[in-house]
């Protein structure tokens, strides 16, 4: 099968008739049971994608096919298609339905966008590794040794090792941007309130966003257009016009002012492989004309404390409807209303779930809220402020997206806190609601890809996919 890489790359044989969409969907059938040891999809939807990609032919021999006509894309097992499972990888929801579709979803179909499956993710969206699914590990395609990265390791594999071309994910904390850069691929995480939520099995509501993972700007631009803007299903979402991102790719400023936290770049425990590349990077971009300069952000210690206190509180009350009575499992040990709320959520939730949950229920107890959730809330909107103040004075921030490359499976499980600093470089976006991308740029002396994250203003997304555009070039 011939390898796409972009939508336009599969338009054009479409245009000359050498593959239709019915084809290119079997292709990607055939490499998804080839490759299945990889545990990248939990589901795959073979029965409707070919029918969407029957349909897709037709349109496009009349003309009147969607933007994304083509475009063969998985979704994150936490995003909701109406008749089809989802379950966000965990056996409390194991067998469960949706009985409506994601607004995402509506919107990726309404432009031809044939959906091939769902894939395998941390549960809950909670992990940095992909180890906490029900449906066991996702092994990372270019070494099955370590992980593919979390929550949105599937999403991640399954553009990685050409299972299909784009994928949806969500990002609460870098579940986009993390296994993107662990996979070398291309991971968008949005303003706040770009793209809607309505349909995201929620985890914390007021971090968790949609994004794409793509091998190209370009499809990344593309998904966006299609995805972002008004709903009425989700009041969060904010009603400015959608720029037709994929048409500014181009347009960018001969000279910018770009910004690099110090503290990152400096911080214990970075790769000194990445640390060395992204100086090397800000040197290219000086000699280009631009100017580069360091940041201070004395917060850094911050961000993660901060960011767990605050998600595991909303996480508390989200999962608080996963009770044994509504919908989904329930134990068939309880007797009686206390013991089937008790033993359904023990025996249904995982060790990392129950763990946040936990957590999250005691910073907001009584005696408790005042120091650890409303503190947490205060110190988010000084670290909001913080980086409000360096974009106004810069165009974008550069830094790591993650430590290291990969690790391997069962390095980080004796120590919660250990995974939880794999986040020290991504969770910023979501604490304070900026977009942020992850590029596959560099390749560690180990053979492993790292990203490179760029940062931007809120609603930034047609200046941000631009300068990435531009950066993937330099590179």
């Amino acid at each position: 099968m011939k390898t796409y890489n972009s939508l336009s790359e599969i338009k054009s044989d479409l245009l000359a008739n050498t593959i239709s969409c019915v084809e290119l969907v079997n292709q990607y059938l055939k490499r998804i049971d080839e490759k299945k040891k990889l545990n990248a999809f939990l589901e795959v939807f073979a029965a409707s994608a070919l029918e969407k990609a029957k349909q897709v032919d037709e349109k496009l021999k009349t003309n009147t096919a969607g933007k994304l006509a083509g475009m063969v894309i998985a979704l994150k097992d936490n995003l909701c298609y109406k008749s089809h499972k989802v379950s966000a990888s965990s056996k409390i929801l194991e067998g469960f339905e949706s009985l409506y579709s994601a607004t995402v979803v509506e919107r990726l179909l309404a432009e031809d966008a044939i959906i091939i499956g769902r894939c395998n993710c941390d549960e809950f969206a909670m992990g940095s590794s992909n180890e906490t699914s029900f449906y066991g590990n996702v092994l990372n395609p270019l070494d099955p040794t370590r992980v593919p990265g979390g929550s949105s390791g599937g999403a991640a594999v399954a553009v990685a090792a050409d299972l299909c071309l784009a994928s949806l994910g969500t990002d609460t904390g870098g579940s986009i941007r993390q296994p993107a850069s662990f996979c070398g691929v291309v991971g968008l995480k949005p303003t706040y309130g770009r793209v809607s939520r309505y349909g995201a099995i929620a985890y914390a509501s007021s971090f968790d966003q949609i994004g794409p993972l793509t091998k190209s700007i370009e499809d990344a631009a593309l998904i966006m257009e299609v995805m972002a803007g008004s709903d009425d299903y989700d009041s969060t979402v904010s009603s400015k016009p959608v720029p037709e991102y994929s048409k500014q790719l181009n347009n960018r400023p001969t000279k910018l002012r770009i910004a690099y936290i110090k503290d990152c770049l400096e911080a214990n425990g970075l790769n000194p492989e990445i640390k060395t590349y992204i100086y090397s990077l800000i040197e290219k971009l000086k000699a280009a004309g631009h100017t580069v300069e360091p940041v201070d952000f004395p917060y850094l210690d911050y961000l993660v404390p901060t960011y767990y206190v605050l998600t595991t509180a909303e996480a508390s009350s989200n999962l608080a409807r996963y009770d044994g009575i509504g919908f989904g499992y329930r134990s068939p040990n309880a007797t009686d209303l206390e013991s089937t709320y008790k033993k359904s959520r023990t025996e249904g939730f995982g060790t990392e779930v129950k763990r946040r949950i936990m957590l999250g229920t005691f910073v907001l107890s009584a005696g408790y809220y005042d120091a650890y959730y409303s503190k947490g809330q205060r110190v988010r909107r000084l670290l909001q402020n913080k980086t409000n103040k360096i974009l106004n004075n810069y165009d974008f921030v550069i830094l790591p997206t993650t430590p290291g490359t990969a690790f391997k499976f069962g390095e980080h499980n004796a120590d919660p806190i250990a995974m939880y600093l794999e986040d020290i470089f991504t969770v910023q976006a979501n604490i304070t609601g900026i977009p942020a991308i992850s590029l596959p740029m560099g390749t560690h002396s180990n053979g492993l890809p790292f990203g490179i994250q760029v940062a931007g203003k809120h609603f930034s997304e047609s200046e941000l996919l631009s300068f990435s555009e531009y950066l993937m070039k330099l590179k």
